[in-house]
């Protein structure tokens, strides 16, 4: 072990595709790796690749990957002394991380303070904006039934986003033109934020319509400084879920750019940041050309699933910092002088249908990827392998590089033509389709692309 290192051994606590980045930079480092996997990803790459690997339980994630308790079993039996908890499951969950510094151990992202002032998102829109990011106009407080939701909505004013204050992912948001739709659209989010997040708290916000969904990837230091290392674009989304991004956003001017990057920075600022997070904006199309307006949507206090474009773009490993930081250790490159280099983008392969995105699990018969120069898969499945109904359907994030958007676009459509799985459905048709989009190609999209890219065309006058 290096001896500035303050632990020598990382728990993942994950599965799947981030499991084995993780666990990639953890082994580069010199660092012991340790997974933890459940009855049903026993036979799945990450779990060979790691140097010890621990069984937690059943396929039911509420048996295995979300049992703090069998987490942190496995971590005194493993003997690690750190836990990275990569994204999703209890990436975010602010009684774990303060569980697992209560057992000693070191956790790898931001302080469960920063966690907590951000998990509730009418609070983390009235912190941000005392720090001066711009906010949409919205509710101060949680909405706590329809009746206070319409009155509301005189304040505010139509369209409304209507979202669960306590949960993120799209899950409970929907958009509501009127009164009718948002008595419909409040008991709607309300249940499934129940449901999925145990908090029913509601938020309303302006809905910004022909927005654009652009993120800022921080990096909260050990000497308590944070930077900035570029934006990306999610703007291509199904039911408020992300399946594209690319950086740098092709529509965002330098002064635009300057002020995103400055507030994502405030913002970090303000709940003592560290480690890798993301701070994600709307940003107004309509007022670019008057300036461009861009309101926080919220932060991320983990490592996005988007992350390597980033990572494509600056040359900077993302998951080594959260690692330095989590260890009280600088940075490995010099963040006063990263250089962005040309332009990446990731598509989302996962298994489903490709026309209606319904779940398509299964077993993998054939699975062979595109390789070559400004290609990086990262898979977290091979042939073989046997995708079950129990997680997130995602099977690998297809990343191109190139020296121009124009470039990137087209190794992505080489990258994805060579790109071959076999034995479920895969939305890899649809990426032949969004490549081959005419507004995509051009940039100028927004978040509404796949809907329009699947709404019947209006028929000729």
């Amino acid at each position: 072990m290096t001896s500035s290192w303050t632990f020598d051994s990382v728990l993942v606590a994950n599965r799947g595709e981030i499991a084995r980045r993780v666990i990639r930079s953890v082994q580069r480092l010199g660092l012991k790796a340790v997974a933890v996997y459940s009855e049903a990803d026993a036979s799945l790459p990450f779990v060979a690749e790691a140097d010890d690997a621990v069984l937690l339980g059943p396929a039911p994630p509420a048996q295995s990957y979300l049992d703090v308790a069998k987490v942190l079993e496995a971590a005194e039996q493993s003997g690690a002394q750190a836990i990275h908890p990569g994204y999703g499951f209890l990436s975010e969950n602010v009684a774990f991380a303060q569980a697992v510094a209560d057992a000693g151990l070191v956790w790898v992202g931001p302080s469960p303070g920063a966690i907590f002032a951000m998990a509730d998102k009418v609070a983390a829109r009235n912190l941000i904006g005392s720090a001066g990011v711009p906010v949409a106009p919205g509710t101060r407080e949680p909405v706590a039934d329809v009746e206070a939701a319409l009155a509301a909505a005189l304040t505010v004013g139509y369209p409304l986003m209507v979202k669960a204050a306590g949960g993120g992912g799209g899950i409970g948001m929907s958009v509501a033109h009127d009164d009718d739709e948002l008595a419909t659209a409040f008991a709607t989010a309300q249940s499934r934020a129940e449901r999925f997040f145990g908090n029913p708290s509601i938020l309303l916000e302006r809905y910004v319509a022909n927005a654009r969904h652009v993120e800022v990837q921080i990096l909260g230091l050990s000497d308590g400084r944070v930077v900035a290392l570029g934006e990306r674009d999610c703007s291509v989304q199904r039911r408020h879920q992300k399946v594209a991004e690319e950086t740098p956003c092709p529509v965002l001017t330098p002064p635009v750019r300057a002020r995103m990057i400055s507030a994502a920075v405030r913002a970090g600022e303000a709940v003592g940041y560290r480690g890798a997070g993301t701070v994600e904006f709307l940003l107004d199309t309509g007022s670019l050309a008057s300036g461009g307006e861009f309101y926080f949507l919220e932060m991320n206090t983990r490592l996005q699933v988007e992350h390597p474009i980033t990572e494509l773009v600056t040359g900077v490993d993302l998951v080594e910092q959260q690692l330095l930081a989590a260890s009280g250790l600088p940075p490995s490159f010099d963040p006063d002088a990263v250089v962005r280099n040309g332009h990446a983008i990731e598509l989302r392969v996962y298994a489903e249908d490709p026309k209606r995105f319904l779940p398509s699990p299964g077993t993998i018969t054939r699975w062979v990827e595109p390789a070559g120069p400004g290609i990086r898969v990262d898979a977290g499945y091979a042939q073989g392998d046997t995708v079950t109904p129990f997680y997130d359907p995602l099977l690998a994030k297809l990343c191109v590089h190139g020296p121009d958007r124009s470039a990137a676009l087209e190794l992505a459509r080489a990258a994805v033509a060579s790109f071959e799985i076999e034995g479920l459905k895969t939305n890899l048709p649809f990426f032949t389709e969004l490549l081959a989009n005419e507004e995509f190609i051009a940039g100028g999209y927004d978040t509404g692309l796949i809907d329009r890219m699947r709404s019947p065309k209006a028929p000729a006058s």
